[in-house]
């Protein structure tokens, strides 16, 4: 039997689990500028383990602590709506806040942002090279 992978977050590790489906590549870390980073540009977002639990996004990274984003989360608040670029794509986004930025930036060793689609945003056209 063969099982899809789905990516909650664009280019860190899949999952297998059905749950993460409908979560599929809805969220996607960006540099300081706010443009989406493949796994070309940072390979170890690849060691970044994703899963779906207790309606959660939870991240693992070997050193580093467990951390759960809530998934649905109604998204009102304008103060977290940024822009994003993904190839030659600019989208509306939600910052997922400081305390995600450090965990990212210190795994990754770099500044960045982990950022979800915003719904009212149009699909993503992922550049198929880069996933």
């Amino acid at each position: 039997m063969i099982s899809a992978l789905y990516f909650p977050i664009a280019s860190c590790r899949g999952t297998d689990k059905p749950d993460a489906a409908p979560y599929d590549r809805r969220w996607f870390v960006v540099d300081d500028a706010g443009v989406w980073l493949a796994q070309g540009q940072c390979a170890k977002l690849a060691d970044i383990q994703i899963d779906i639990s207790m309606g959660c996004l939870v991240m693992r990274a070997a050193g580093m602590l467990r951390l759960d984003i809530p998934l649905d989360v109604i998204e009102d608040d304008d103060s977290v709506r940024r822009q994003a670029t993904v190839g030659a794509q600019r989208l509306d986004v939600v910052d997922e806040g400081e305390l995600v930025a450090a965990w990212l930036g210190n795994f990754l060793e770099r500044p960045c942002r982990l950022v979800k689609v915003h719904p009212d945003s149009g699909p993503v056209l992922w550049p198929a090279s880069s996933l």
